[in-house]
């Protein structure tokens, strides 16, 4: 205290008490720093700081984040000058663009519109290549896939830990194995199927397309094929991680979808069946808003599978209850509840609305189109059933495999409609009998299984295939004709898409892409301008692919001489070839080849 009244030049202590708070601060600093090393090395947050770190240096150091330069390597790539796109970072061999939980995690969480496709702009995308996981091998084929996978394709462990007791999936030595189970058929789907059998026309054709909603790794679709069923699987990227990745692997039709806010991206009365097994959707939320949309989806005289909650559940009673009225005031058949499953069956014709019910539903407005699906938002009403009700009903339209080549009720809209989708059917094994014979194609072999046709029309390139050991996912872009539905009445199965956003699919999950008319993808069909561009459509096309697998594109000489630039850029082996005789003049078919390479090793 003596010092207080001290000139300042004679206050010795002051120089102690400056050192006393320089040491302080370095001791502090120090304790911060020893902190800090224990968060990052010791805890996931971390692991988590250190995999964004990583990502955020790799992709620092290459065109895809800076606007500009990413513009002048797509300038240099399209007019044909010496520049490649780049690899991506170790982190990315799992990425989607559009369902990227970095991204979306910050968005709403009402009715899960934070789990839908929400995509990047094109220039906030990474302008590189995906490359494979550490160890990658060509996929075990079909039809042994459907029971066992590389583990080292996709080192996923987090399914076959917490569901491996449900039957899901196992890890045995190299392999992940499948035994076929679900939460709901731990025993397996073999028997699971044979006892909806009981109730269903599973077998003779009657039933041919089906929608498995929630489905895990699709082994309840997987099983349906034996009954020449195709089922189109879909989940959303979810806390169990990749098992859209793992069906897809197994040769299974799948995508990355999420029934949230939008319509899901297909045509009204498309699917002969609609399961879920414990898929967890909220039938009766918001009014029925979600069971609405499963009547738009399946055909009238369809059948629909609920297995799970709330069926018979425990503490579930209202739900369940709730649940059976919603499919009464549709007029839906109730065909059997058994255990916690229950079956239902939509009436052939007409709705049964307007009537009194609590949801407050009634019929869509009448120039509502319920076939438009591309980013369309749910709405509380039950869709229109057309006129034409009667002549693609299940029971009325005809059985599989008929119903292939017969040209569906819904081409009539079109000028020609028939007379279009026989010449297209025609075509179409005209040039899958040129692929196999005089390009070597080999379609039918088993290094080929998923494949998708990225511009299909009436699907007459799937219908072709039809007799080989591969399905097809066909694409109609979103500002197309809406073909989809033609699709759907022939037997096969795909979605809408636009090419200008990335897929709804993990990495390397198609053997095989097919296009026709590729520049018409990235261009608007009203002004003929591009909306996006080609080096950036063909990236995308490359995250799909695996490695090794086959592009086939066609279009004029002019275009394929475009595409074949971009596909030296992109690491794919080219050959370009003349059309078998009956195509137009004007065509060109490029076969490219998906080269199988490596990022360097770190160690």
């Amino acid at each position: 205290m003596g010092h207080l009244n001290l000139p300042a030049s004679k206050r010795g202590g002051a120089s102690t008490a400056g050192q006393w708070r320089i040491l302080d601060a370095v001791t502090g600093l120090l304790f911060a720093l020893v902190l800090a090393f224990f968060v990052l090395v010791f805890t996931s947050l971390g692991d988590s700081l250190a995999a964004s770190g990583r990502r955020s240096l790799a992709r620092a150091s290459s065109a895809a984040v800076d606007p500009r330069q990413r513009g002048r390597v797509i300038s240099v790539i399209e007019a044909g000058g010496r520049a490649t796109v780049e690899a991506c970072s170790a982190e990315e061999v799992d990425h989607m663009p559009c369902e990227d939980p970095r991204r979306n995690s910050q968005l709403s969480r009402d009715m899960n519109f934070y789990r839908e496709r929400h995509c990047p702009l094109p220039e906030e995308t990474p302008l590189c290549l995906i490359p494979p996981p550490d160890g990658y091998r060509i996929p075990v084929t079909w039809p042994e896939s459907l029971h066992k996978i590389w583990h080292s394709n996709m080192p996923h462990n987090k399914i076959a830990e917490r569901k491996g007791h449900q039957g899901w999936m196992k890890a045995e030595g190299e392999y992940f194995i499948f035994p076929g189970g679900g939460t709901m058929f731990p025993d397996g789907a073999v028997p699971y199927i044979e006892k909806l059998g009981q109730y269903i026309p599973l077998s003779g054709g009657v039933l041919r397309t089906a929608l498995d909603m929630g489905c895990g790794v699709a082994s309840f679709g997987g099983f349906l094929l034996k009954e020449d069923i195709l089922t189109l699987s879909f989940a959303p990227r979810d806390s169990h991680k990749s098992q859209i990745q793992f069906a897809l692997e197994r040769g299974i039709p799948a995508l990355v979808a999420m029934l949230g806010t939008r319509r899901l991206p297909f045509p009204a009365h498309s699917f002969d069946l609609v399961h879920c097994s414990r898929c967890l959707i909220p039938f009766t939320a918001y009014n029925a808003t979600y069971f609405t949309e499963v009547d738009r989806l399946l055909r009238p005289g369809g059948y629909l599978v609920i297995s799970g909650p709330p069926v018979q559940w425990a503490k579930q009673d209202k739900e369940w209850a709730d649940l059976q009225a919603v499919a009464r005031t549709l007029c839906y058949e109730l065909i059997v509840v058994d255990g916690n499953t229950v079956i239902w069956r939509k009436p052939s014709g007409e709705s049964c609305l307007p009537n009194q019910n609590e949801f407050g539903l009634d019929l869509c407005s009448e120039d509502e189109d319920p076939n438009v699906a591309w980013y369309f938002n749910l709405k509380n009403c039950v869709s229109r059933i057309p006129t034409l009700v009667g002549e693609y009903a299940v029971g009325s339209i005809p059985n599989w495999p008929d119903r292939l080549a017969i040209a569906p009720a819904r081409v009539s809209p079109m000028k020609n409609g028939k007379d279009v989708f026989d010449a297209d059917t025609r075509r179409w094994a005209r040039r899958i009998m040129y692929y196999n014979n005089s390009l070597g194609l080999k379609l039918g072999t088993a290094a080929v299984r998923n494949i998708m046709d990225m511009n299909a029309f009436f699907g007459g390139f799937a219908a072709a295939l039809s007799s080989a050991p591969v399905w097809v996912m066909n694409i109609v872009p979103a500002r197309k004709p809406l073909t989809l539905s033609v699709i759907f009445d022939r037997g096969l199965i795909g979605i809408y898409h636009d090419w200008c956003e990335p897929f709804s699919t993990y990495p390397r999950t198609y053997d095989f892409l097919h296009v026709t008319s590729i520049s018409s993808l990235i261009k608007d069909p009203k002004s003929g301008k591009n909306r996006c561009n080609l080096v950036d459509l063909m990236v995308e096309m490359d995250r799909m692919l695996r490695p090794e697998g086959k592009a086939v594109i066609r279009d004029s000489p002019e275009v394929i001489n475009k595409v074949g630039r971009v596909a030296h850029a992109i690491r794919w082996t080219v050959k370009v070839h003349d059309p078998e005789r009956e195509s137009n003049g004007g065509e060109k078919i490029l076969v490219a080849t998906k080269t199988f390479w490596t990022l360097p090793s770190s160690h």
